[in-house]
Protein backbone atom coordinates (compact mmCIF):
# COMPACT_ATOMS: atom_id res chain seq x y z
CA UNK A 1 0.00 0.00 0.00
CA UNK A 2 1.31 3.44 -0.97
CA UNK A 3 -0.43 5.62 1.62
CA UNK A 4 -0.14 9.40 1.61
CA UNK A 5 -1.17 10.54 5.09
CA UNK A 6 -2.77 13.77 6.26
CA UNK A 7 0.47 14.63 8.01
CA UNK A 8 2.36 14.31 4.72
CA UNK A 9 -0.26 16.53 3.10
CA UNK A 10 0.20 19.13 5.83
CA UNK A 11 -3.34 18.73 7.12
CA UNK A 12 -4.45 18.73 10.77
CA UNK A 13 -6.50 15.91 12.29
CA UNK A 14 -9.91 15.63 10.66
CA UNK A 15 -12.78 17.46 12.34
CA UNK A 16 -15.33 15.08 10.78
CA UNK A 17 -17.71 13.22 13.12
CA UNK A 18 -16.42 9.95 14.55
CA UNK A 19 -17.98 6.74 13.27
CA UNK A 20 -16.54 3.38 14.29
CA UNK A 21 -18.45 1.08 11.93
CA UNK A 22 -20.40 0.99 8.67
CA UNK A 23 -21.98 -1.54 6.35
CA UNK A 24 -19.11 -1.16 3.93
CA UNK A 25 -17.66 1.28 1.40
CA UNK A 26 -19.10 3.29 -1.49
CA UNK A 27 -16.92 4.11 -4.49
CA UNK A 28 -17.05 7.55 -6.13
CA UNK A 29 -15.59 9.52 -9.01
CA UNK A 30 -15.21 13.27 -9.28
CA UNK A 31 -18.17 13.93 -11.57
CA UNK A 32 -16.25 16.71 -13.35
CA UNK A 33 -13.52 16.85 -16.01
CA UNK A 34 -10.15 15.50 -14.84
CA UNK A 35 -7.00 16.21 -16.82
CA UNK A 36 -5.11 13.28 -18.32
CA UNK A 37 -1.92 15.10 -17.25
CA UNK A 38 -2.36 13.38 -13.88
CA UNK A 39 -1.19 10.18 -15.59
CA UNK A 40 2.28 11.66 -16.08
CA UNK A 41 2.80 13.67 -12.90
CA UNK A 42 1.96 12.42 -9.41
CA UNK A 43 2.50 15.93 -8.02
CA UNK A 44 -0.62 16.95 -9.96
CA UNK A 45 -2.56 14.23 -8.14
CA UNK A 46 -1.51 15.65 -4.78
CA UNK A 47 -2.38 19.16 -5.92
CA UNK A 48 -5.80 18.00 -7.09
CA UNK A 49 -6.47 16.20 -3.79
CA UNK A 50 -5.65 19.36 -1.90
CA UNK A 51 -7.86 21.41 -4.22
CA UNK A 52 -10.79 19.05 -3.60
CA UNK A 53 -10.44 19.57 0.14
CA UNK A 54 -10.19 23.34 -0.30
CA UNK A 55 -13.32 23.38 -2.46
CA UNK A 56 -15.26 21.30 0.06
CA UNK A 57 -14.25 23.51 2.98
CA UNK A 58 -15.27 26.59 0.97
CA UNK A 59 -18.74 25.22 0.17
CA UNK A 60 -21.21 27.05 2.44
CA UNK A 61 -24.21 25.07 1.19
CA UNK A 62 -22.83 21.69 2.25
CA UNK A 63 -20.99 23.05 5.30
CA UNK A 64 -18.35 20.32 5.16
CA UNK A 65 -16.15 19.84 8.22
CA UNK A 66 -13.38 18.39 6.00
CA UNK A 67 -12.85 16.85 2.58
CA UNK A 68 -15.92 14.67 2.07
CA UNK A 69 -14.16 11.36 1.35
CA UNK A 70 -12.41 8.96 3.70
CA UNK A 71 -9.77 8.25 1.04
CA UNK A 72 -8.89 8.99 -2.55
CA UNK A 73 -6.97 6.90 -5.08
CA UNK A 74 -4.73 8.32 -7.79
CA UNK A 75 -3.72 6.85 -11.17
CA UNK A 76 -0.25 6.00 -9.79
CA UNK A 77 -1.63 3.69 -7.10
CA UNK A 78 -1.35 6.00 -4.11
CA UNK A 79 -4.05 5.89 -1.46
CA UNK A 80 -4.64 9.48 -0.34
CA UNK A 81 -5.90 10.02 3.19
CA UNK A 82 -8.98 12.20 3.48
CA UNK A 83 -11.12 11.98 6.61
CA UNK A 84 -9.41 8.67 7.24
CA UNK A 85 -10.37 5.83 9.55
CA UNK A 86 -13.39 5.81 11.83
CA UNK A 87 -14.77 9.08 10.44
CA UNK A 88 -18.21 9.59 8.91
CA UNK A 89 -18.07 10.50 5.26
CA UNK A 90 -19.82 13.53 3.83
CA UNK A 91 -19.97 12.20 0.28
CA UNK A 92 -22.85 9.75 -0.01
CA UNK A 93 -25.79 12.14 -0.37
CA UNK A 94 -27.41 12.53 3.05
CA UNK A 95 -26.70 11.68 6.68
CA UNK A 96 -28.42 8.28 6.57
CA UNK A 97 -26.38 7.29 3.52
CA UNK A 98 -23.22 8.70 5.09
CA UNK A 99 -23.75 6.61 8.22
CA UNK A 100 -24.32 3.47 6.15
CA UNK A 101 -21.02 3.44 4.22
CA UNK A 102 -17.58 5.01 4.19
CA UNK A 103 -16.42 6.59 0.89
CA UNK A 104 -13.42 6.31 -1.44
CA UNK A 105 -13.07 8.40 -4.60
CA UNK A 106 -10.99 7.54 -7.64
CA UNK A 107 -9.38 10.58 -9.29
CA UNK A 108 -11.24 10.06 -12.55
CA UNK A 109 -14.07 12.15 -13.89
CA UNK A 110 -16.77 12.70 -16.49
CA UNK A 111 -14.32 13.94 -19.18
CA UNK A 112 -10.59 13.66 -19.85
CA UNK A 113 -9.32 11.01 -17.48
CA UNK A 114 -12.42 8.81 -17.22
CA UNK A 115 -11.03 5.28 -17.00
CA UNK A 116 -9.23 4.10 -13.84
CA UNK A 117 -5.78 2.59 -14.20
CA UNK A 118 -4.96 -0.80 -12.71
CA UNK A 119 -2.89 1.02 -10.11
CA UNK A 120 -5.88 3.17 -9.13
CA UNK A 121 -8.11 0.11 -8.77
CA UNK A 122 -5.46 -1.50 -6.60
CA UNK A 123 -5.32 1.61 -4.40
CA UNK A 124 -9.11 1.68 -4.02
CA UNK A 125 -8.95 -1.98 -3.04
CA UNK A 126 -6.20 -1.11 -0.52
CA UNK A 127 -8.50 1.50 0.98
CA UNK A 128 -11.44 -0.89 1.18
CA UNK A 129 -9.34 -3.48 2.99
CA UNK A 130 -7.89 -0.87 5.33
CA UNK A 131 -11.38 0.36 6.23
CA UNK A 132 -12.54 -3.21 6.74
CA UNK A 133 -9.82 -3.75 9.30
CA UNK A 134 -11.19 -0.74 11.18
CA UNK A 135 -14.95 -1.19 11.27
CA UNK A 136 -16.25 -1.39 7.70
CA UNK A 137 -18.47 -4.30 6.72
CA UNK A 138 -18.18 -6.28 3.50
CA UNK A 139 -20.48 -4.25 1.24
CA UNK A 140 -18.93 -2.52 -1.77
CA UNK A 141 -21.32 -0.24 -3.64
CA UNK A 142 -21.29 2.69 -6.01
CA UNK A 143 -22.45 6.18 -5.00
CA UNK A 144 -25.45 5.72 -7.30
CA UNK A 145 -26.66 2.76 -5.22
CA UNK A 146 -29.20 4.59 -3.08
CA UNK A 147 -28.71 8.11 -4.49
CA UNK A 148 -29.72 9.60 -7.85
CA UNK A 149 -26.35 10.32 -9.49
CA UNK A 150 -24.13 9.13 -12.33
CA UNK A 151 -21.29 8.61 -9.83
CA UNK A 152 -18.98 6.64 -9.90
CA UNK A 153 -19.16 6.64 -13.71
CA UNK A 154 -19.53 3.66 -16.02
CA UNK A 155 -15.99 2.28 -15.67
CA UNK A 156 -15.74 2.32 -11.89
CA UNK A 157 -19.33 1.16 -11.50
CA UNK A 158 -18.75 -1.83 -13.78
CA UNK A 159 -15.76 -2.74 -11.58
CA UNK A 160 -17.86 -2.40 -8.43
CA UNK A 161 -20.57 -4.60 -9.91
CA UNK A 162 -17.94 -7.21 -10.74
CA UNK A 163 -17.03 -7.41 -7.04
CA UNK A 164 -14.21 -4.83 -7.08
CA UNK A 165 -11.48 -7.42 -7.78
CA UNK A 166 -7.79 -6.77 -7.64
CA UNK A 167 -6.54 -5.87 -11.14
CA UNK A 168 -4.36 -8.25 -13.10
CA UNK A 169 -6.93 -10.34 -14.92
CA UNK A 170 -10.65 -10.78 -15.37
CA UNK A 171 -13.18 -8.00 -15.94
CA UNK A 172 -11.91 -5.90 -13.07
CA UNK A 173 -8.67 -4.92 -14.82
CA UNK A 174 -8.23 -2.19 -17.40
CA UNK A 175 -6.01 -4.16 -19.71
CA UNK A 176 -4.33 -7.53 -20.22
CA UNK A 177 -2.49 -8.92 -17.25
CA UNK A 178 -0.89 -12.13 -16.04
CA UNK A 179 -2.93 -15.31 -15.92
CA UNK A 180 -5.08 -15.63 -12.81
CA UNK A 181 -4.22 -18.41 -10.38
CA UNK A 182 -6.65 -21.32 -10.33
CA UNK A 183 -7.53 -22.91 -6.98
CA UNK A 184 -8.92 -26.46 -6.92
CA UNK A 185 -11.88 -26.48 -4.52
CA UNK A 186 -11.68 -30.23 -3.86
CA UNK A 187 -8.01 -29.99 -2.88
CA UNK A 188 -8.63 -26.98 -0.63
CA UNK A 189 -11.45 -28.85 1.10
CA UNK A 190 -9.22 -31.91 1.56
CA UNK A 191 -6.54 -29.67 3.08
CA UNK A 192 -9.05 -28.07 5.43
CA UNK A 193 -10.21 -31.49 6.60
CA UNK A 194 -6.84 -33.22 6.91
CA UNK A 195 -3.98 -30.74 7.27
CA UNK A 196 -1.93 -31.21 10.44
CA UNK A 197 -2.39 -28.83 13.33
CA UNK A 198 1.24 -27.72 13.29
CA UNK A 199 3.21 -26.08 10.46
CA UNK A 200 6.51 -27.50 9.29
CA UNK A 201 5.14 -30.67 7.74
CA UNK A 202 4.79 -31.03 3.95
CA UNK A 203 2.16 -28.78 2.41
CA UNK A 204 -0.71 -30.87 1.04
CA UNK A 205 -1.78 -28.35 -1.63
CA UNK A 206 0.00 -25.18 -2.74
CA UNK A 207 -3.29 -23.43 -3.58
CA UNK A 208 -3.99 -23.10 0.14
CA UNK A 209 -1.54 -20.19 0.27
CA UNK A 210 -3.59 -18.32 -2.33
CA UNK A 211 -6.65 -18.66 -0.13
CA UNK A 212 -4.70 -17.67 2.99
CA UNK A 213 -3.32 -14.53 1.34
CA UNK A 214 -6.86 -13.51 0.37
CA UNK A 215 -8.02 -14.02 3.98
CA UNK A 216 -5.13 -11.81 5.15
CA UNK A 217 -6.22 -9.13 2.67
CA UNK A 218 -9.74 -9.35 4.11
CA UNK A 219 -8.32 -8.71 7.60
CA UNK A 220 -9.41 -12.15 8.84
CA UNK A 221 -6.07 -13.97 9.15
CA UNK A 222 -2.70 -12.87 10.52
CA UNK A 223 0.06 -12.95 7.92
CA UNK A 224 2.17 -15.29 10.04
CA UNK A 225 -0.33 -18.09 9.33
CA UNK A 226 0.20 -17.96 5.55
CA UNK A 227 2.15 -21.22 5.47
CA UNK A 228 0.20 -23.40 3.04
CA UNK A 229 -1.40 -25.43 5.83
CA UNK A 230 -5.18 -25.13 6.17
CA UNK A 231 -4.87 -25.51 9.94
CA UNK A 232 -6.97 -24.25 12.82
CA UNK A 233 -6.23 -20.55 12.35
CA UNK A 234 -7.12 -20.71 8.66
CA UNK A 235 -10.30 -22.68 9.35
CA UNK A 236 -11.34 -20.05 11.90
CA UNK A 237 -10.56 -17.23 9.46
CA UNK A 238 -12.47 -18.94 6.66
CA UNK A 239 -15.47 -19.42 8.94
CA UNK A 240 -15.39 -15.65 9.56
CA UNK A 241 -15.34 -15.14 5.77
CA UNK A 242 -18.36 -17.43 5.39
CA UNK A 243 -20.21 -15.40 8.03
CA UNK A 244 -19.26 -12.23 6.14
CA UNK A 245 -20.79 -13.79 3.03
CA UNK A 246 -24.05 -14.34 4.90
CA UNK A 247 -23.70 -18.04 5.76
CA UNK A 248 -24.40 -19.48 9.20
CA UNK A 249 -24.53 -22.76 11.10
CA UNK A 250 -23.05 -25.75 9.28
CA UNK A 251 -22.54 -23.55 6.19
CA UNK A 252 -20.04 -21.43 8.13
CA UNK A 253 -17.86 -24.18 9.61
CA UNK A 254 -14.59 -23.00 8.03
CA UNK A 255 -14.58 -25.67 5.28
CA UNK A 256 -14.67 -23.85 1.92
CA UNK A 257 -17.68 -24.19 -0.36
CA UNK A 258 -18.09 -23.20 -4.00
CA UNK A 259 -20.04 -19.99 -3.44
CA UNK A 260 -17.82 -18.52 -0.71
CA UNK A 261 -14.57 -19.48 -2.46
CA UNK A 262 -15.79 -18.08 -5.77
CA UNK A 263 -16.57 -14.80 -4.03
CA UNK A 264 -13.16 -14.70 -2.37
CA UNK A 265 -11.55 -15.36 -5.73
CA UNK A 266 -13.47 -12.57 -7.44
CA UNK A 267 -12.26 -10.15 -4.81
CA UNK A 268 -8.62 -11.27 -4.84
CA UNK A 269 -7.79 -12.30 -8.37
CA UNK A 270 -8.04 -16.08 -8.53
CA UNK A 271 -10.43 -18.52 -10.17
CA UNK A 272 -11.92 -21.65 -8.61
CA UNK A 273 -11.98 -25.09 -10.18
CA UNK A 274 -14.98 -27.10 -8.84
Amino acid sequence: MKLVTRAQLGWPASAAPAQTSAKGVKVHYEGAPVSTKLLDDHDLCIARWKSIRAAHLANPKENYSDIAYNYGACPHGHLLEGRGLRKRTGANGNQDLNRAHYAIVGLVGSEGLTKPTDAMLGAIRDGIELLRRHGAGNEIKGHKDGFATACPGKHLYAWVQDGAPRPGGGSGGTGPGPARPVVDLSKVVAAALHDPAKPGTPVSYAGVKTVEKALVAEGLLEAKYVDGHFGGATVKAYAAWQHRCGFSGADANGIPGQASLDRLGRRHGFDVKP
